[in-house]
């Protein structure tokens, strides 16, 4: 590999931990488990959960992505080392998300934190009405000061539906539920010109300001058998997150307190993002998605969306399409103009049902309790007056 020198623009800081307010927090098997007795690392987790702690004390949202089941389940079934086969893997697992999830929520009640347990599979963050609900659950936990502790569910998915691989599951999730920094733990203190095991020339990287070629090419394999991914997953993960407004750092997980050494001058990579979550977002809604229906909206509700409010049923006057809750909708005034897109909080028949009522007319139309918008305001792009090319206007 030729040497390569990367550098970053002047003008581009090094970010801090205490700038980010919802941050997801990726931990590896390989630091959760001593490898030799198959046993959680008490102490390591302790330590870590006191710097999760401290960012909750001072308002950061904190998500886990927890590996580290199969590595715990095996051992409670003895099964001997080496690779398991699918079935093997599944029964670990079952067993070791029970171990997994108590050694969390023990550790997080030490600080008066509260634990949920969310498994996922590759579906749930790729599939609209699954990605949805899995997206409600987290933000009302976060909502409640819970942390979330997220594992891929192991027990059920199969080699095709699963994502192998704890990194992107946590991108996934970092774009899921708009983060702004996702962070990796690792077996290394981040990203070097080369893998550093085999190179005494390779040299550490502090800052990476787009995830280029050159960059994906410095990436090694995996350095551990507990861990099922390598740098290369961590870049790929790195391109997910950044690319959804996140900024994401790989720093050594393997120290006591790793997020306390960063903040005090240790090692690490930052990954920029090029925006933010909102501004991703919006701007995903606004031009990749291709709207399914049509909200056609009174004047008093044009004006509330100007101002930054949500979209309540009150004033829908009308819609067009075959949609379901969470597909794009187009939203038009009274002339037919376009002036919003956004994703749709009902499906299009229930949506049909109260259009034009209040919001506290809808338990008693739908027969349930449903949502109080049509669209909420952080799922809604609003496009400029006599402006007809797709843009991006921040309504939060």
């Amino acid at each position: 590999m030729t040497d390569v020198v990367v550098t970053s623009p002047a003008s581009l800081r090094v970010p801090e931990l205490g700038q980010f307010r919802r941050i997801v927090i990726k931990v590896g098997s390989s630091l959760l488990v001593d490898r030799e007795r198959g046993r959680l690392k008490r102490n390591w987790l302790s330590a870590l959960v006191q710097d999760i702690a401290r960012l909750h004390e001072k308002g950061a949202e904190v998500i886990v992505v927890s590996s580290g089941a199969i590595a715990l389940g095996r051992t409670v079934l003895q099964f001997p080392p080496g690779s398991l086969k699918l079935e093997e893997s599944q029964a670990a697992a079952a067993v070791g998300q029970i171990a997994l999830a108590r050694r969390w929520t023990e550790a997080l009640a030490v600080h008066e934190i509260i634990a949920g347990q969310i498994l996922l599979t590759f579906s749930d963050t790729e599939k609209r009405r699954r990605y949805l609900h899995a997206r409600a659950t987290i933000g009302k936990l976060l909502e409640l000061k819970a942390i979330p502790i997220i594992n891929e569910n192991d027990s059920v998915a199969t080699s095709e539906i699963r994502y192998g691989d704890n990194d992107r599951l946590a991108a996934r999730v970092a774009t899921m539920v708009g983060a702004d920094l996702l962070i990796l733990l690792s077996d290394v203190d981040g990203l070097y010109t080369a893998p550093p095991g085999g190179n005494p020339h390779a040299r550490h990287i502090p800052m990476v300001a787009k995830i280029t070629p050159e960059i994906e090419a410095m990436a090694g394999g995996a350095a551990s058998e507990l861990s099922r991914g390598g740098m290369r997953t961590k870049v790929e993960a790195g391109k997910i997150a950044t690319a959804g407004g996140a900024c994401m750092m790989i720093t050594d997980g393997r120290v006591d307190s790793p997020l306390g050494a960063v903040m005090n001058g240790g090692l690490c990579t930052w990954f920029l993002s090029p925006s933010n979550p909102v501004t991703a977002r919006k701007k995903w809604i606004a031009g990749t998605l291709q709207p399914l229906g049509v909200l056609h909206v009174d004047a008093g509700a044009e004006r509330a969306l100007r101002r930054g409010a949500s979209l309540l049923p009150a004033g829908v006057k009308r819609l067009e399409g075959n949609f379901h809750r969470g597909d794009a909708v187009s939203v038009r005034d009274q002339d037919g103009r376009e002036i919003g897109r956004g994703l749709i909080g009902y499906d299009a028949d229930e949506a049909a049902m109260i259009a034009g009522h209040a919001t506290q007319d809808i338990e008693q139309i739908l027969g349930h309790g449903g949502r109080a918008t049509m669209v909420h305001r952080d799922d809604l792009v609003l496009f400029a007056h006599d402006d007809f090319e797709i843009g991006v206007k921040d309504n939060v």
